[in-house]
């Protein structure tokens, strides 16, 4: 055999060394996500079992890929699952409305809620607390209004007990909106959105959360949800730490974790979303990973949601844990991975 037929055979076993090792590191790549997708959409008592008891390289690895990928496998619908409330035939005339102010239960929350009417939105308002209980509003599946400028923060005048904003100076938290700037004023305009700067639609947040995950669900819920689902109804709220912990020099309550509940109507199906998150909850967190059930947050809020819908619409819905956020239109997913790196 002469050396350059040698040469031609070594060259053509090398590629086929090298192809079957690129194939092998393929294989591996698709198993391993496949594996971290599956494992991020247990429940969170499961993966808090699989931390402690599994090598910390590996949870940490999973974690890491499956958070990554499970969010854009679950913005195509490709992964995890819905609460759902599907009708057998054709729902009453007209959309699911907003379903009731939340009812205190128990003695989680204070007794002095006061409701103020904000037109496009609603306040429950603890003069005690000096910030809000919950807060509800509606989002359009229309943007009618471009962004302007930004609108100073102001003491409500109408809300007793109403803190100044200035109170809120370095005291290491920021002004949290509950009811959201940018969803109020690309539907309604400039004169509702001044009225989310209003001190009543303030709670203590830490700049991490805040600016982190919270923010994230909530440009889900003004741009890339209405796009797919139609109108939104969604509560927002506070839960009390317990401890009478309140910011430096003032009495306003800090609270201890934050909610957000989101429902909507689309042709037969109802769905509900719950998600909530501790106040020192890390800037890079995973919204889905802090989803619950409606059932479990009203035992945590100490509040009842949406009491006014049929038994048979809210029983199944509020029971029910999703185990993913909603998935959005294919056209926006590049938006959303772009959100996540932000």
């Amino acid at each position: 055999m002469s050396a350059k037929r040698r040469k031609k055979g070594k060259g053509s076993r090398t590629r086929k060394i090298a192809y079957a090792a690129l194939a092998a590191l393929f294989a591996f790549a698709a198993a391993f996500a496949f594996t971290a997708v599956w494992f991020v959409h247990h429940p969170k008592a499961w993966l808090d079992e699989r931390k402690e008891s599994w090598p910390g390289f590996l949870t940490t690895s999973l974690f890491w890929a499956g958070n990554g990928l499970g969010d854009v496998t679950d913005a195509l619908d490709i992964t995890g699952h819905d609460a759902v409330y599907e009708y057998d035939v054709e729902p009453p005339e007209g959309k699911v409305f907003f379903a009731g102010a939340p009812r205190r239960v128990g003695n989680v929350q204070p007794a002095d809620i006061t409701v103020l009417d904000r037109g496009e939105f609603a306040v429950g308002w603890s003069p005690s607390l000096r910030r809000p209980v919950w807060c509800a509003y509606h989002v359009t599946t229309q943007k009618l209004y471009e962004s302007g400028k930004r609108p100073l923060f102001a003491k409500d005048k109408e809300a007793p007990n109403s803190p100044d904003p200035s109170d809120y100076k370095r005291s290491g938290y920021d002004r949290g909106h509950m009811v959201p700037n940018h969803a109020i004023e690309s539907r309604y305009g400039t004169l509702d959105q001044k009225k989310t700067f209003l001190m009543s639609n303030i709670a203590p947040q830490t700049p991490a959360l805040n600016q982190g995950v919270w923010r994230n669900v909530e440009h889900r819920i003004a741009d890339f949800w209405p796009a797919r689902y139609g109108e939104l109804w969604v509560i927002v709220g506070t839960i009390p730490n317990g401890l009478g912990e309140t910011l430096s020099g003032t009495d306003i309550e800090i609270p201890g974790r934050f909610y957000q509940v989101i429902v909507a109507q689309e042709g037969m199906d109802v769905r509900a979303l719950a998600v909530v998150f501790d106040q020192h909850t890390p800037w890079h967190e995973w919204a889905a990973r802090h989803i619950v059930s409606i059932d479990e947050l009203e035992e945590m809020a100490g509040l009842d949601f949406l009491p006014d819908l049929p038994k048979f619409i809210q029983i199944p819905l509020e029971e029910e844990r999703p185990s993913r956020l909603w998935p959005i239109r294919a056209r926006d997913v590049f938006k959303l991975i772009l959100l996540n790196l932000e």
